[in-house]
């Protein structure tokens, strides 16, 4: 692990220490365990906390239509464009959320519950920049935008006690954003989501200074 990495886990961990951690395995805002809750629990907060940022502004936030789990291939197209195994998207076209059910359980089961409340937020993170129609010279710039609305997300949920952080939770954050990072700094690369070092940046300057920073 290079040292910019740990220090990024360490100043994660001072955060989610400071808004006063309970000391079980679970992130989990009711106590749940399950793979389901806590999919439910990251939808429902997510969506109510971005419900309450719209108002704020003056503006009215949209629900998204649908939120779909699949199977593999079997999932919702976005256009011309077929959903694949093990990713979870957001499709402008019909204002859906996807996701690979199996996939995500997957990472649920070996990294923890912190992977949910990443890959969920993140995706609302792209639905948002929709209905603000943020524009973006580089596909990295929208998707480390997602990932910086995300941990804004999740600090505000934290901070305000709707949701409760567990001991790891930071590493477990760290470790999916790390997994999803791409090898190489390509910025021009039309897929391009950013190193894990820079989502992990990203993550943590939301983190830290909520979604305004973003």
């Amino acid at each position: 692990m290079k040292p910019v990495t740990r220090a990024l886990i360490f100043a994660l961990a001072l955060l989610l220490t400071a808004c006063g951690l309970a000391r079980q395995p679970s992130m989990d805002a009711q106590g749940a365990d399950s793979f389901e809750d806590d999919v439910r629990s990251a939808r429902t907060l997510t969506e109510s906390f971005w419900k309450q940022q719209f108002d704020q502004l003056g503006r009215t936030y949209r629900p998204i239509a649908d939120f779909i789990p699949y199977s593999g291939s079997s999932g919702p197209s976005c256009g011309d464009e077929p959903s694949v195994p093990n990713n979870a998207f957001y499709c402008p076209l019909g204002h859906f959320i996807a996701y690979d059910q199996n996939w995500m359980e997957s990472l649920w089961d070996g990294m923890g519950d912190g992977s949910v409340y990443l890959i969920i937020p993140h995706e609302f993170g792209h639905a948002v920049q929709a209905q603000l129609q943020t524009g973006f010279e580089l596909n990295v710039q929208m998707e480390l935008q997602a990932d910086c609305y995300a941990g804004g997300t999740l600090s505000a949920l934290v901070s305000s006690g709707t949701l409760r952080a567990e001991a790891g939770d930071e590493n477990e954050l760290f470790t999916s954003l790390a997994a999803a990072g791409d090898p190489t700094d390509d910025w021009l690369n039309p897929a391009a989501h950013g190193t894990a070092e820079q989502r992990q940046t990203s993550f943590l300057t939301g983190y830290r200074n909520g979604v305004g920073a973003c």
